[in-house]
């Protein structure tokens, strides 16, 4: 895959399984990942260079991009402006 303009593609981390405490977590109970791993990046829009790179861990909002599947993979694909941060 090869994203178009300032778009990124993100692999989400897994959600948590269990709390620090060690409570298990089911599955109608997991929140969203906000955090995940840069696979790819476009190339910029209007002559902007991307400040994102592949592998780059990012935090994005809860809402943010639109989940795909790929090849049995779960993917976000989303604007760069939608990331928050990059750890």
């Amino acid at each position: 895959m090869k994203p178009i303009a300032d778009r990124v593609i993100i692999k989400p981390a897994p959600a948590d399984e269990k709390t620090k405490g060690g409570i298990i977590i089911p599955d109608t109970a997991k929140e969203k990942p906000q955090r995940g791993e840069v696979v790819a990046v476009g190339p910029g829009k209007d002559g902007n260079m991307m400040t994102v790179a592949a592998g780059d861990i990012v935090l994005y909002g809860k809402y943010a991009g639109q989940e795909i599947t790929f090849e049995g993979q779960d993917y976000i694909i989303m604007r760069e402006d939608e990331i928050l941060v990059v750890l």
